[in-house]
Order: structure tokens, then sequence, then C-alpha cells
């Protein structure tokens, strides 16, 4: 490893947080098994969260974002585990409460490291990160409650956003029929390009009533709702008998009004989906089928690749909900 490296650096002044490029030593990294030498890691909205000092993502400033990483092992106290693997980091407390893959070398436990699977090339794995691995447990978990794809439309909700394109194209990819929401009219043809058979506006799945109806008419086999809030409330109300919804955001909100009438009347299933601290069997299972049967076949539309003196643009520009896709972070220059 060099005495020095290249990383991206959130600092603390007064209260306001920013970041830059600057160059650290090994001593800034913590404690860990594995030492790994990063390629890409990846932007998501916890890392811009983290970025701006916001909802306590960061345990501690200076700070250096970034919840995905991918490279190859330079240093390693386990057998498993060699110098040279090509691996991938996502989830636990990479990025934040400990330095994250903004940086040219991460240092981390041995049982957040999961070995690359065949079938992923480094920029793929990124591509795909912990948006990806979201939306493959989302769909994994409504299976698991009985989902199939002859039941009906699944809804998704936030879908240019990472989670939810990826969602609308792994779904499309399994047989799924599915519908897609955004607030941006310019993203319809995005969205069909990626499989979404209906493209509806934002407004019309958040019914924010003072008074909501125990029900609504029921029209979604199932969802994946990346929003939360007043969407979640009109997805529990509006989906079909014995559905699922797998909630996997919060950018519209931590908190819904409704009843508990349409889970005691139509059954409808509502899971919750944890891709931060997923146990490591699992997690190795759900990226084997994310790099197999579950692997988007238009990830290339999904992604776009900026470095990491492009971080603040696109840190503003993902809390704006300006992001469409997907932004890979190319960590070598």
């Amino acid at each position: 490893m060099r005495d020095r490296f290249r990383a991206f650096v959130v600092e603390e002044h007064n209260g306001a947080h920013a970041g830059a490029v600057t160059e650290i030593g090994p001593e800034r990294l913590p404690p860990g098994d594995v030492t790994i030498e990063v390629e890409f890691s990846s932007l998501n909205y916890k890392d811009a969260l983290a970025a701006r000092g916001l909802n306590k993502v960061a345990a501690r400033y200076p700070h250096v974002p970034g919840i995905d990483a991918v490279g190859r092992v330079l240093e390693s106290a386990t057998a498993e585990l060699k110098a040279g693997d090509p691996v991938l980091v996502t989830g636990f407390d990479l990025g934040a409460g400990v330095f994250g893959g903004y940086a040219e070398y991460i240092r981390v436990p041995a049982d957040w490291v999961v070995p690359l699977p065949a079938g992923l090339s480094p920029f793929e794995a990124m591509a795909l990160g912990t948006a990806g691995f979201t939306a493959a447990m989302a769909l994994l978990a409504m299976e698991r409650n009985g989902q199939r794809p002859d039941q009906g439309p699944i809804l998704v909700t936030g879908a240019t956003g990472g989670v939810g394109s990826l969602a609308v194209n792994i779904l499309s990819g399994a047989g799924y029929t599915v519908a897609a929401a955004t607030g941006k009219a310019e993203a319809h043809d995005f969205l069909r390009r990626l499989g979404a058979g209906q493209v509806l506006d934002r407004a019309a799945v958040t019914l924010d009533e003072p008074r909501p109806r125990p029900m609504l008419k029921s029209l979604w086999a199932g969802a994946v709702d990346t929003v939360g809030g007043p969407t979640l409330s009109y997805l529990i109300r509006s989906t079909q008998t014995h559905g699922n919804i797998a909630a996997c955001g919060l950018v519209g909100g931590t908190e819904f009004a409704g009843t508990v009438i349409p889970f005691l009347l139509r059954g409808v299933n509502l899971l919750g989906i944890d891709s931060a601290f997923c146990p490591r069997p699992y997690r190795d299972e759900v990226w084997r089928r994310l790099a197999t049967d579950l692997k988007p076949r238009r990830l290339g539309e999904i992604v776009h690749q900026i470095g990491l003196a492009d971080l603040p643009n696109s840190i503003e520009a993902i809390l704006q909900g300006r992001v469409q896709g997907r932004r890979v972070v190319g960590i070598k220059g």
C-alpha cells in the first residue's frame, strides 16, 4: 500500500459539510482483517446523506462515504481470502460507521467481503451495488411469500432511481408484468425500454389524504416500494388479496397512514428489505443470482460512470432527485 492515497473526504465546519478529493494515509483506515485496493464504487442516496451530514448516516467526521466497493484483496488475515482475489463489499457499516469506498483502499472485517461472482465484471458489480442487491432481495422475498408472474402486475415506485430502475429491469427479465411510477415525464421511454409495460405519474400513487380510506380498488399483485410515506399507504390499500409489498426506501417519508383492514380483509403482506446487514450465506446467494438468472438485461442503459472529482455535483443531483439510474464511481484516476 502506498504511503498516501486518494480519497473523497467529507469535513464538517460549523455544522456545514463539504467533501473534496484529497490524500490520506493508511493510518486513517479502520482495523480489519482484509485490505482491498478499490477499483470502483457507486453513488447511492445513503452516500449523499452521509456527504451532507444528514439523517446521522455517518458516525463521525471527517468521513469517507461509499457504501459499495469492488476491487482486489491487497492483504488478508484469513485463509479464505488471498491477495489478488477479486471481491466486493456492500452494506454493513461501510461508508457509514467506517471509511467507505470513495478511496483507493478500504479495510474491513472478513465477513463483510464477498468473492466477485463469475459472470460479473467489477464495473457491473458496482452498476448493481447496493441498489441491485436490494432490488434482487425484494423480488426473492416476494417469491418466498408466494409471488408469481401470472398473478398480475407489480408496481415499482421511484422507478427512475437506482433501486427502482434495476427492479423494473430485473422483474421484467423474470417474467413479471411491471408498472413503473415516476415524477419525471421525460423518463417514460427510458422505463419502457427497461421493461415497464405501464408508466404512471407519481401523483397517481401518492394519495396523501387527511382521513385515508381503509381500502382502495384492488390493482396490484405486488409492489417494490422505494419511496415510503404516503406512497406506501397507497400501496397497502390498493394491493390485491395476498399480494406482497417489498418496502426498501424512505425518500418520501418514514411514516404512513392507514389501518389494519387491508391486512385482515385482503391478507396483504408488507415485507421489510434489509440489505445492509443481510447474513453472509444469503448475501452470497443473492450475488450469485445477480450474476446469472437475475442479471439485468439492460444494465448499460441504467449506468453512467463518474470520477471522484465529479462527486460533489452528483451528490447534489441525487438529493434533488435529478439522477436517473445508477452512477458508478471510478476510483483509479
